[in-house]
C-alpha cells in the first residue's frame, strides 16, 4: 500500500485534500531560503496547510547552478543547510533533486569535474541533513532536461558512492519512458528506491495514455515499495481528470489508510 500525492503549488492543498489525495508535494524553490525574513512571511502557508507537504520537488531556485564554473559550494552549502532545516520543519519526508538545469554540464566543461560536484553536493545533503528525518531523492532526467543523471542506475551509481541513508533515488516513469530505461532497473535496485513520480502518454493524468502501469505496479509489488507515488504531469483543465487519475492510481497501487 502506498500513499497517494500530486505535484502542485501549496495553494492548491485545499483542492488534493478535497479530493482525497494523501499528500501535496511543491516545489522547494517556491520558498525563498536564502532570505531569512521572507521565509519566516511564507512558512505558515505550509504549516497550516489543509494538507502536508510530504515531499518537494525543484530543489534548486534559478539563482543557483550545482555543476560548472558557476557552481559556488559555499553558497551551495548554506542553502542545502537551510534547506534541509525548513522542510524538516514542515514536515517534509522527501526532497527531490531535479532541478535539470543547475546540474546541466554547461559546453566546455568536463563531465568528470561536474561528476565530482555532483558528489560534493550529495556529500553536503548527507552531512548537513543528519538527524533532520528528510531523504534526498535523486531524480534521474531525461536528456531534453539535463545531460548529468539521465537513468535510475547512474542516479544510484552516485548515490552508492555517498554510503548514507540520506541520500536515495527517484524513480519518474515519464523519464523511465523517454530514456527506453527498462522498468526492472528498479527492481535491480530496489534498496535504493525512495519516490517515485508518474504520468502517461504525453506527460498528461495518469490513466489517460499507453503506459505500461500493470507492469510498472507490479515491479512495485515485488519490492514490496511502501513509499510515496506523486502525479507529475500537466492537466487539460479539468478537476475531473485528477479524481479519476486518484481512482485509478489506487487501484493500480493501493493506498495506505
Amino acid at each position: 500500500m502506498n500513499k497517494i500525492g500530486w505535484c502542485m503549488g501549496i495553494e492548491q492543498a485545499g483542492l488534493l485534500a478535497d479530493k482525497g489525495f494523501d499528500y501535496i508535494e511543491c516545489p522547494l524553490s517556491s520558498l525563498p531560503i536564502e532570505d531569512e525574513r521572507a521565509l519566516e512571511e511564507q512558512l505558515p502557508r505550509f504549516l497550516d496547510s489543509p494538507l502536508r507537504a510530504r515531499a518537494m520537488n525543484l530543489f534548486f531556485p534559478p539563482g543557483i547552478m550545482a555543476v560548472g564554473p558557476e557552481a559556488d559550494l559555499d553558497r551551495i552549502r548554506r542553502y542545502v543547510s537551510k534547506a534541509g532545516e525548513t522542510a524538516s520543519q514542515i514536515g517534509v519526508e522527501i526532497a527531490v533533486l531535479g532541478s535539470g538545469r543547475a546540474r546541466t554540464i554547461p559546453e566546455g566543461w568536463d563531465r568528470r569535474r561536474a561528476e565530482a560536484q555532483m558528489l560534493d553536493l550529495l556529500g553536503i545533503v548527507a552531512e548537513e541533513w543528519r538527524g533532520m528525518g528528510v531523504t534526498m531523492a535523486i531524480e534521474p532526467l531525461n536528456r531534453k532536461e539535463s545531460n548529468l543523471i539521465n537513468s535510475v542506475a547512474e542516479a544510484v551509481l552516485l548515490a552508492k558512492q555517498i554510503e548514507s541513508p540520506i541520500v536515495r533515488v527517484l524513480a519518474d516513469f515519464y523519464h523511465m519512458d523517454e530514456e527506453n530505461e527498462p522498468l526492472e532497473t528498479i527492481a535491480e535496485h530496489r534498496d535504493w528506491i525512495a519516490h517515485i513520480h508518474v504520468a502517461d502518454t504525453g506527460r498528461l493524468t495518469p490513466g489517460t495514455g499507453s503506459y505500461p502501469y500493470d507492469r510498472f505496479a507490479r515491479i512495485l509489488k515485488e519490492i514490496n515499495y511502501k513509499g510515496m507515488i506523486s502525479a507529475e504531469c500537466s492537466l487539460l483543465g479539468t478537476d475531473e481528470e485528477m479524481e479519476a487519475s486518484l481512482d485509478f492510481m489506487t487501484r493500480k497501487f493501493g493506498r495506505l489508510e
